[in-house]
C-alpha cells in the first residue's frame, strides 16, 4: 500500500482527491495539510465538507517539521496548491525522493521561458522541470510510470486535448476553435465577487490571453483559438470544438482516429450524439461526441468532463495508479 500526503487539502480539488485516495484499497492518506496561516488548520475535512463526513483526518499546518514527516513517511505527495507554492514544494519533495503529483501549472511547460509570461515567475528548478511529464493519462502512460514528477494537466486542456489529439494527423491548415464553458468551482474555493454564484452569468473571459491556450497548443503541436466561459453551474466543463480537416479526410478516417479510445475505461466516443455536463458530473469520465460535414470538411466535436474530477482530482488519481503500476 502506498501512502500519499495531500497538500492544499481544504480546497475543492484537494478535498476531492482525498476522498478518492481514501476509498482506494491500494492507497492510504499519510496526512492532510494546509498552509501555516490557513484559517482551516486544525479542523477536520468533514467540518468544511459534510459530504466527506467519513474522513476524520485533521487539516495540519505545513510546518518545516511536517514536511520532514511527510518525506519520512509518504511515498508520494499531491499538491493542490497555488502555482507559485507548488513551484517550490514540488522541487523540495522531488529532491527527497517522493513521487510528486502537481495539480498546479508550475511544471506543465517544458520550456522555462513560458513561466514569466503565463504564470508571473521565473522557473528556478531546471533539473526538476526536465524530469516533469505532462500527466494526460490516456496519452502519456509509459512516461507517467517512469518519472517521479508528474504535472497533472489543466481542466480545459484535458477536455480539449482528449478531443483533439486523435485528430492530429487529420487537421487542416486552419486553427482549431475551442469554445469551452466551466462551472464556478473551477475558480477555486476562495471568495471572489466575480465568481460569486449570484454574480455569475454566462460570459467569456481571458479572451485571446488565457494561460491554458499555450498549454493546449504545446501538447497538440498546433496553435489553437481558445475561449473559456464561466457558467452559472457548480461543476463540469463542456468544450465545443470546430476544426477544418484535410481535403481527403473521410468520416471513416475520423472514426478510425477515435478508435484509439476503444479500450479506454474512461473515455467514450459517440458519432452524431453530443454529451451534456450532467452526463459526467461526479464521474472520472470524458464523453466525446462528433459530427462531420464532408461538403465543407469541418468537424465539430464536443467534450464533456467534470472539472474537479477528470479535469483535476480523478486524473491525478489515474496518474497515481499508473505510476505505482496497479
Amino acid at each position: 500500500m502506498k501512502s500519499i500526503a495531500i497538500i492544499g487539502a481544504s480546497g475543492y480539488t484537494g478535498a476531492q482527491i482525498t476522498s478518492l485516495i481514501q476509498a482506494d484499497p491500494n492507497l492510504s492518506v499519510q496526512g492532510l495539510y494546509v498552509s501555516e496561516n490557513s484559517l482551516d488548520k486544525g479542523k477536520a475535512l468533514a467540518e468544511l465538507y459534510p459530504v466527506y463526513s467519513h474522513i476524520k483526518l485533521p487539516l495540519e499546518p505545513l510546518s518545516d517539521d511536517a514536511k520532514q514527516t511527510i518525506a519520512a513517511e509518504a511515498d508520494a505527495v499531491v499538491l493542490a496548491t497555488d502555482h507559485g507554492v507548488s513551484l517550490h514544494l514540488a522541487a523540495w519533495f522531488y529532491d527527497k525522493g517522493l513521487s510528486v503529483f502537481d495539480l498546479s501549472g508550475a511544471y506543465r511547460f517544458a520550456d522555462a521561458a513560458q513561466y514569466p509570461k503565463w504564470y508571473g515567475f521565473e522557473h528556478v528548478y531546471p533539473e526538476v522541470l526536465s524530469q516533469a511529464i505532462y500527466g494526460l493519462a490516456e496519452w502519456n502512460f509509459d512516461a507517467i510510470a517512469k518519472t517521479k514528477m508528474i504535472a497533472v494537466p489543466g481542466c480545459y486542456p484535458t477536455a480539449s486535448l482528449t478531443a483533439l489529439k486523435p485528430l492530429s494527423d487529420l487537421l487542416g491548415d486552419g486553427l482549431p476553435v475551442i469554445n469551452a464553458v466551466s462551472g464556478v468551482t473551477g475558480a477555486g474555493r476562495k471568495a471572489q465577487l466575480h465568481t460569486s454564484f449570484c454574480e455569475v452569468s454566462l460570459t467569456p473571459y481571458g479572451v485571446l490571453g488565457h494561460r491554458h491556450q499555450p498549454e493546449i497548443a504545446t501538447q497538440l503541436g498546433k496553435e489553437v483559438i481558445f475561449t473559456p466561459h464561466l457558467g452559472n453551474f457548480k461543476r463540469g466543463i463542456l468544450a465545443t470544438i470546430t476544426v477544418q480537416l484535410k481535403a481527403d479526410v473521410t468520416e471513416a478516417d475520423i472514426a478510425q482516429a477515435y478508435s484509439v479510445y476503444n479500450e479506454s475505461a474512461l473515455v467514450n466516443v459517440y458519432q452524431n450524439q453530443f454529451p451534456k455536463v450532467d452526463d459526467v458530473v461526479n464521474t472520472p469520465n470524458c464523453l466525446l461526441g462528433w459530427k462531420f460535414d464532408p461538403q465543407t470538411g469541418y468537424l465539430v466535436v464536443a467534450s464533456a468532463i467534470d472539472n474537479l474530477m477528470k479535469g483535476a482530482a480523478s486524473q491525478a488519481h489515474q496518474c497515481i495508479k499508473i505510476h505505482f503500476n496497479y
